[in-house]
């Protein structure tokens, strides 16, 4: 029963799906209540709720591992998020919407994407289970970032906290210099990944095992199916959800890795990563809104841990708050310089 209880707290974050829904049928303020809420309500919240260091006891962890309710909230994420989509398609259409209406119900399309599309695709896309692995592709396909499934695999977990890695933001770099550092080097990234791939398999450039070029075909019939059906205009208020949906995950890898680097054993080698490569959250609302991820020192220590028994590490360097918050923080760069720098200090890490 108390794990039950315990998996059923991550249903928290479907409220979400709810204001959203809201959003796509009303107007005025209403339209805006995803925003208000993930960007108003739980910064101001977080600031007065104590950041939770705690881990779980062994026998809770072995329990909470093998139960299947923590698996089956992220199955019916893939549910609301297609019905969701939908939905807001058909918004879309109706007459008269003023600009901020449009806006305010493409922003919260644009973080369903970012929140449910990529991050819940994310947690499944490490798993070794094809089921769940195509449930992730299938949610990545509603934010049009499929190749965020073979980069991230394969391209940023090797290559975190070193120059390689286009996800990982460089000391005194601006959120705003690393979105194209980040949406180009990603995208180039699963290409060459992919390549090099097809060439080990002796296998043509043009094969059904080629599945970026799968994740191509694949989202441009999405968009094609959108621009048929729902015409120009709503196809390209999707095209902005997505866009935001990218912006959102780029901006958090912006937050959970600034500044970091692992040390070189040689030109091409690097130390093991380590909790300290990530910047940590332990603030509990953040931490339910995106399924752990802000535990994400022991996310990058050991990727294969599920979500729901991350744990934290006092030699891990910790956020002065939740990703919500840190996330607008980004969005000023001489604040987030002046706050992030001072927590570098605070732990020691070099400035470079």
């Amino acid at each position: 029963m108390i794990q039950a209880i315990r998996a059923f707290k991550y249903l928290t974050p479907f409220v979400l799906y709810f204001l959203a829904y809201i959003a796509f049928h009303e107007t005025g303020w209403a339209c805006w209540y995803p925003i208000l809420y993930v960007f108003f309500v739980i910064p101001i919240v977080e600031l007065f709720i104590k950041a939770d260091s705690r881990n779980m006891e062994t026998l809770e962890e072995s329990i909470a591992k093998k139960n299947v309710l923590y698996d089956l909230i992220l199955y019916a994420a893939v549910l609301f998020q297609y019905f969701s989509l939908w939905v807001f398609l058909n918004a879309m259409k109706q007459p008269n919407l003023s600009f901020l209406d449009m806006a305010g119900r493409i922003a919260g399309m644009g973080l369903l994407c970012g929140t449910f599309g990529i991050n819940v695709a994310h947690e499944l896309g490490h798993r070794v289970n094809q089921w769940e692995q195509f449930l992730a592709k299938t949610l990545l396909l509603t934010s049009l970032y499929m190749h965020f499934f073979i980069e991230h695999n394969k391209g940023h977990h090797k290559h975190v906290a070193t120059p390689q890695d286009p996800s990982t933001a460089k000391y005194k770099q601006s959120v705003y210099a690393f979105w194209p550092q980040t949406l180009i080097g990603t995208y180039l990234s699963a290409w060459k990944i992919t390549k090099e791939e097809l060439i080990k398999k002796n296998v043509s450039w043009f094969s059904v095992q080629n599945e970026m070029l799968i994740f191509q075909i694949v989202q441009l019939l999405l968009v094609i199916c959108i621009y048929l059906f729902f015409g120009g205009l709503v196809c390209s208020c999707f095209l902005l959800a997505a866009l935001m949906g990218g912006l959102l995950l780029e901006t958090v890898n912006y937050i959970e890795h600034y500044g970091l680097t692992r040390n070189a054993s040689n030109e091409d080698h690097y130390e093991r990563v380590q909790p300290h490569h990530s910047w940590n959250s332990n603030h509990i609302i953040g931490r339910l809104m995106l399924f752990e991820l802000s535990r994400h020192s022991d996310h990058h220590y050991l990727a294969s841990r599920k979500y729901q028994i991350l744990r934290h590490f006092d030699h891990a360097p910790q956020m002065p708050t939740g990703y919500p918050g840190m996330i607008l923080l980004s969005l000023f760069p001489p604040l987030w310089f002046k706050t992030m720098h001072r927590q570098m200090k605070k732990y020691g890490i070099k400035e470079s």
